[in-house]
């Protein structure tokens, strides 16, 4: 049984930032994806089975980063300078690396495995 088990949500002024976490039951190719209310999933960010190579959404890029440790079976997401449009429950997700280099995709539909949420809400 896969277990994706997120951590580090919160309240934080516009400006501020946290850092995610994801702790998986073993190793996967891996990504995080946001929902706001009334909105679709969007994809954040994604990063290889080795995390050697990374991917990030527009909206993000520069102010959000992506890593993982191997050896915990962890990913991470640190978000720098949080906007209230980043406000969402975000979620990690996970699928069987197709290869140790490739990021895994920005398509949902992509990732067998899924976390139950944690809510970010940055307030202005």
């Amino acid at each position: 049984q896969v277990q994706l088990v997120e951590s580090g949500g919160g309240l934080v002024q516009a400006g501020g930032s946290l850092r995610l976490s994801c702790a998986a039951s073993a190793r996967y190719a891996m990504g995080w994806f946001r929902q706001a209310p009334g909105k679709e999933r969007e994809f954040v960010a994604a990063i290889s089975w080795s995390g050697g190579r990374t991917y990030y959404a527009e909206s993000v890029k520069g102010r959000f980063t992506i890593s993982r440790d191997n050896a915990k079976n962890t990913m991470y997401l640190q978000m720098n300078t949080l906007k209230p449009e980043d406000t969402a429950v975000y979620y990690c997700a996970a699928r069987t690396p197709l290869a140790a280099t490739l990021v895994p995709g920005t398509a949902g539909e992509l990732y067998n495995y899924w976390g139950q949420g944690t809510q970010v809400t940055v307030s202005s």
